[in-house]
């Protein structure tokens, strides 16, 4: 189905904006942001949050803020900050001068737990967490109050100083704001602003003992950026009462909180901490695994930014949770590489094939168009000769019904050259098939006046004498269940792991065209599928990985539905 006949899903959000610019709301604005917690590495379910983002404010001729949320210096690393910087700008979009930390505002923020006290609507509780936790309640029982919760303003504002200059060894004192520990919204219950954490931040260094929780630092963030539209995830839902509250006793500049349903995809787990514990535990090479859905590992298996930006795009933005098949970002990805690969032959598990009749040492150069989608990509010359190798899948000793490949006595073409026929085959003392005999038609080349003869079945090949060998690394999903996190009570999620999620094959054979493949580089290896360089290929060493096969499920599924 063409791109243009694509119905595009709603997105709620869009016709907020646009009736927020009706009606003059924010003086006609439109700034957004992406605030990403650097603890890892961006997945595609942030790529959704990306898209969503940079494209809403591109789109009304309005400004994306990207901010780090390092609010935990235990957790946040350089590494993940310029990971993050490099996915942003891989899937095209640009920042300017507008890069901010959430570090950045650590005064103003500590400024203003003060301003909360002298008001007295924060107070310095000395609960342990395990107490705050039992004294908060649950969603069917009132919390109650801390002992802690009427200190007096000048007691909490010399305790608070007192805890930032380190006086109080960490865990041992937070500061509380004091709302409401009836409140049917557990968030509001008095959350914690402040706590003691002894940790060396990236930026910061040692200047701060004490850091502000994600809850109280978000809201503030985003009204000193002056944004207008805050857009979360739906799990931050419940949290945004707690956010105005703190904008309003603040009495500073307030964004407007939008939330929409975060993406789900199947066969795959977006949790940052589980994709953390399969790299730790050496269950895949990395972060950038080709088999990890995370933004740069999507990038090393082949995916191109303009693919993902589509898929975002078509599965647009919706309130209620939902999962989409994986198959429609596999269907975004083959779409887009259709249209700029070229098509060059690789053959991946060799059967050597001698043409008997072929002048032995005769070397002809043989015309191939790299994209039949783009007549700009032009052509090549590929070189045949008499001994050449074909994959050992065309072949069949004793074919079943309807197989249009190589057989004993069976005619095929190879592709872009000659129409051959299986004279011979030949076996190794196990009775294995290790090489084919056939002649060929020399009046059946390729554009010449003999092509018109016709037979059922083409092959791809490689010449012998000039092949490249190959590495080939075959990727398929990491999970076999398509909702990996729903296992049974007592299992680990692991276990839906796919054992066969990864096949190196290392006697692939490429034509010479690849020889200076580089690390990135995109192909459609004719009748097999897409493939990438691998960031691993260099001079005399050649890595290819399989990004996404040819068949497309997802296609099928429109044109039938369409």
């Amino acid at each position: 189905m063409a791109n243009e006949e694509i119905t595009r899903p709603s997105n709620f959000i869009k016709q907020i904006v646009e009736e927020d610019l009706k009606t003059g709301k924010f003086e006609g604005r439109v700034h957004t942001r992406f605030p990403p917690e650097p603890n890892g590495y961006l997945h595609i379910g942030h790529a959704k949050s990306i898209c969503l983002n940079f494209g809403l404010a591109a789109e009304y001729g309005g400004k994306t803020n990207l901010r780090m949320d390092d609010t935990n210096p235990e957790k946040v690393e350089d590494e993940y900050v310029k990971a993050i910087i490099e996915d942003v700008k891989w899937l095209g979009f640009d920042w300017q001068d507008r890069l901010f930390y959430a570090s950045d505002y650590y005064d103003q923020l500590y400024d203003w737990a003060v301003k909360l006290i002298k008001k007295g609507k924060a107070f310095v509780c000395d609960l342990t967490g395990d107490q705050v936790r039992e004294y908060r309640g649950s969603l069917t029982s009132p919390g109650k109050e801390s002992p802690y919760r009427n200190r007096s303003i000048e007691e909490n504002l010399d305790l608070f100083e007192r805890m930032c200059k380190g006086e109080f060894p960490d865990g041992t004192k937070t500061l509380r704001a004091k709302i409401d520990m009836t409140s049917g919204n557990i968030n509001m219950r008095d959350p914690v602003l402040y706590r003691i954490l002894r940790s060396t931040h990236h930026r910061t260094g040692d200047k701060w003992c004490i850091y502000p929780m994600y809850d109280y630092a978000h809201g503030q963030s985003d009204s000193m950026e002056k944004i207008t539209h805050s857009i979360c995830t739906l799990e931050f839902e419940d949290h945004r009462p707690l956010y105005n509250w703190f904008l309003d006793e603040l009495e500073i500049y307030h964004p407007q909180q939008i939330e929409f349903a975060r993406l789900n995809l199947t066969y795959t787990v977006m949790s940052k901490r589980k994709l953390l514990q399969l790299v730790k535990e050496g269950l895949v090479s990395g972060w950038d695994d080709p088999r990890m859905p995370t933004i740069c590992g999507m990038r090393r298996l082949g995916y191109t930014p303009e693919a993902i930006r589509e898929f975002c795009d078509r599965i647009g933005v919706a309130k209620a949770a939902s999962t989409v098949d994986i198959a429609l970002l596999e269907h975004c990805v083959r779409e887009h590489l259709n249209k700029i690969t070229h098509r060059v032959m690789a053959v991946l598990r060799p059967l050597k094939l001698v043409i008997t009749n072929y002048p032995k040492g005769q070397v002809e150069q043989l015309e191939a168009i790299n994209n039949p989608e783009d007549e700009s990509a032009g052509s090549r010359m590929i070189p045949f000769s008499s001994e050449l190798f074909i994959e050992q899948d065309d072949f069949r000793e004793d074919p079943p019904k309807k197989y249009f490949r190589l057989s004993p006595g069976a005619e095929v073409r190879l592709k872009n050259a000659y129409i051959i026929k299986c004279e011979e085959v030949v076996k190794d003392a196990v009775g294995k098939v290790i090489e084919l005999r056939c002649s060929y038609d020399p009046e059946t080349k390729s554009g010449s006046a003999g092509e018109g003869r016709k037979v059922k079945g083409t092959l791809h090949w490689v010449s012998a004498q000039h092949a490249i060998p190959a590495e080939v690394r075959l990727y398929d999903r990491l999970f076999r269940s398509e909702n990996p996190d729903n296992v049974p009570e007592g299992q680990d999620w692991k276990s839906n792991l796919n054992p066969e999620s990864l096949e190196v094959l290392t006697t692939a054979l490429v034509e010479p065209a690849l020889k200076d493949s580089k690390p990135g580089s995109r192909y459609q290896f004719m009748r097999t599928g897409y493939f990438s360089t691998d960031k691993e290929s260099k001079e005399g060493r050649l890595v290819f990985n399989r990004t996404v096969g040819l068949r497309d499920t997802w296609a099928k599924i429109e044109q039938k539905e369409g």
